[in-house]
């Protein structure tokens, strides 16, 4: 699903052991994973949490690419952290099967 909201992130950093946090563009979602842009990088395979309007999901970074646009962030959920609609429905959300 295309969508549009922002969603708190926190992970710990791999170098220093402390937590950090910034808040990151949520781009697409499904059940399964998330894009998300973000101003730095974050490694993959870091666990990280993404705090949402009704709660929070959990999952690890699967690919962290540079763009113009900033990284460029995947995210894989845990398998007790799925994503659904009933759970948290982004500010914008579209289903691109919708087209046409």
């Amino acid at each position: 699903m295309l969508c549009a909201d922002t969603v708190d992130v926190r992970w710990e950093d791999q170098e220093t052991g402390r937590t950090r946090r910034m808040m990151a563009n949520l781009d697409d979602i499904s059940q399964f994973g998330a894009c998300l842009l973000l101003d730095c990088s974050i490694p993959v395979k870091t666990h990280l949490r993404l705090a949402h309007s009704n709660g929070e999901l959990t999952g690890k970074v699967v690919y962290c690419v540079l763009r113009e646009v900033g990284y460029v962030t995947g995210v894989e959920f845990d398998p007790s952290s799925m994503w659904s609609q009933e759970k948290y429905r982004p500010e914008h959300l579209y289903d691109p099967r919708r087209l046409g």
